[in-house]
């Protein structure tokens, strides 16, 4: 079943989605659109890579796109620090 907006509801504080009851971390709002926008369509095209590596049996490939998937998760703030901790000094 394909996931629709109307599925998808934030936490209280908006650190997260959830979907299906799962809880996800939401993209930072303090990205401006146009860099949201490049990211998630890096995010996409990383997603594709994954599959067509994957259909091929290419690991090394695979690994690669892996890794940009990795990238832009972490470039919308869904992976690595927090978005909404200040970071600790000198870090």
């Amino acid at each position: 079943m394909a996931r629709t907006e109307s599925a998808e509801q934030k936490t209280p504080d908006g650190h997260y989605i959830v979907i299906d009851g799962r809880r996800w971390r939401a993209t930072n709002p303090n990205l401006p659109e146009e860099v949201r926008q490049a990211r998630v369509k890096d995010l996409m095209q990383a997603r594709r890579d994954v599959a067509a590596a994957k259909r091929a049996n290419d690991e090394a490939a695979e690994k690669e796109a892996r890794s940009r998937v990795n990238a832009a998760k972490v470039a919308l703030g869904e992976r690595g620090p927090k978005w909404w901790e200040e970071p600790a000094p000198g870090s």
